[in-house]
C-alpha cells in the first residue's frame, strides 16, 4: 500500500514538473490525457562501428498530453528516468549509465515539453519542443509516423496517442564518447505515447 501510494506520488511531482503553468490558456479547450507507461517509451538506436546497430529504450514515463483537434493545437510533457534504460544486456546498460555517456547518477531525469504542434489537415505532422538532457536544453522536432484517438474498451474513456521520430546530435548534450572511435554521434528516437482522457475538472 506504502509503496504504491509513493509511486503515485511521485507520478504527480513528475506531471508537475513537465505540465507547467498556463497550458490550457495556451491550447484552448483541450481535453488532458495522462500518459500511460505501458504505452509511453522512448527508444534509441545508434549505428556501431560501421557493422551493427546498438538500441535500447527508457521505460516507466510519465507525463500528461493535451490535446484539441478542433483548433489543430496540442502539448505533451513527458518525464524520462534515467535509470529505467535497458537494452537487454546488464554490462552495456551499466556503461550507458555511467559518465561516459548518461551519467544517470548526477542526472537521474530528463524531460521534454513540446512547444508547438504542426498538423496537416486534421493529422498531426510534428511537435517541436525542448529536450532537457544532462542539463542541457535543445529543440527537438518530432515527426509523427502515427497519431490516433480511440475508446479503450480496457480504460472505458477515451485513449490518444502516436508514435514519432526524429534523429539527434548527441554530442550537443555532451554525450561526445567513442565519437572518434566510431560510435555516430546521429541517434535515432522513436517516441512512443498513450494517454487516457482525464476527467474535466472545471
Amino acid at each position: 500500500m506504502a509503496s504504491q501510494f509513493l509511486k503515485q506520488a511521485n507520478r504527480a511531482v513528475a506531471i508537475a514538473a513537465v505540465s507547467g503553468l498556463g497550458v490550457l490558456s495556451t491550447v484552448g479547450h483541450a481535453a488532458t490525457y495522462e500518459l500511460d507507461p505501458k504505452h509511453t517509451a522512448v527508444r534509441f538506436s545508434v549505428d556501431h562501428f560501421g557493422t551493427s546497430t546498438n538500441a535500447g529504450g527508457f521505460y516507466d514515463l510519465s507525463g500528461i498530453l493535451e490535446y484539441a483537434p478542433e483548433a489543430q493545437k496540442g502539448f505533451v510533457g513527458i518525464t524520462i528516468p534515467m535509470g529505467s534504460l535497458s537494452t537487454g544486456l546488464k554490462a552495456f546498460d551499466n556503461h550507458l549509465k555511467s559518465e561516459d555517456f548518461f551519467n544517470v547518477k548526477e542526472y537521474p531525469t530528463a524531460y521534454f515539453k513540446s512547444t508547438n504542434w504542426q498538423f496537416d489537415g486534421d493529422k498531426v505532422k510534428t511537435v517541436t519542443g525542448d529536450l532537457t538532457l544532462l542539463g542541457e536544453t535543445h529543440p527537438v522536432t518530432l515527426t509523427a509516423t502515427k497519431f490516433n484517438c480511440y475508446d479503450s474498451p480496457v480504460l472505458g474513456v477515451e485513449a490518444c496517442g502516436g508514435d514519432f521520430e526524429t534523429t539527434i546530435d548527441r554530442t550537443k548534450w555532451g554525450i561526445d564518447t567513442y565519437t572518434d572511435g566510431g560510435i555516430m554521434k546521429n541517434v535515432k528516437l522513436v517516441v512512443q505515447v498513450e494517454g487516457s482522457k482525464q476527467a474535466d475538472l472545471k
